[in-house]
C-alpha cells in the first residue's frame, strides 16, 4: 500500500517537472518561430496556404510513398525466407520486384524523376 502511494507521488513529480520544462522551453520557441519555421513545398508556410505549390513535388513525393509502402510489403517475406524457404514465394518476390522496377524505368522515362528540366 505505501509503494503505491510513492510511486504516485513519484509519478506525479516526474510528469510535472516534464510539462514544466515544456512550458518553458515552449516559450523560448514562440520567439524563434521565424528562424526555425520549414521551408517545404516549394511555398512559405507563415504566408497565405492559397499560393499554387510545385506539381512535380507533388509527382515525387506519391512515388516516394509508393515506393516506401512497397518496401514495407518485401520485408516479411524477405524476413520469413530465413526461416523458411520455399520456391513459390521466392517467384513471388522476385515478380513482385520486377514490377517496381519497370515501374521505376517508367518513371525514369518519363521524367517524373528530373527534378529540374
Amino acid at each position: 500500500m505505501m509503494s503505491t502511494f510513492w510511486a504516485s507521488i513519484m509519478a506525479t513529480a516526474l510528469s510535472s517537472v516534464v510539462m514544466f520544462l515544456g512550458w518553458i522551453l515552449s516559450k523560448r520557441a514562440l520567439s524563434d518561430r521565424e528562424k526555425n519555421s520549414p521551408f517545404e513545398c516549394g511555398f512559405d508556410p507563415i504566408k497565405s496556404a492559397r499560393l499554387p505549390f510545385s506539381l512535380r513535388f507533388f509527382l515525387l513525393a506519391i512515388i516516394f510513398l509508393i515506393f516506401d509502402v512497397e518496401i514495407v510489403l518485401l520485408f516479411p517475406a524477405l524476413a520469413s525466407m530465413n526461416t523458411s524457404f520455399s520456391l513459390e514465394m521466392t517467384i513471388s518476390v522476385f515478380a513482385f520486384l520486377v514490377i517496381l522496377i519497370v515501374g521505376l524505368f517508367h518513371e525514369w522515362n518519363e521524367g517524373s524523376l528530373d527534378w529540374a528540366q
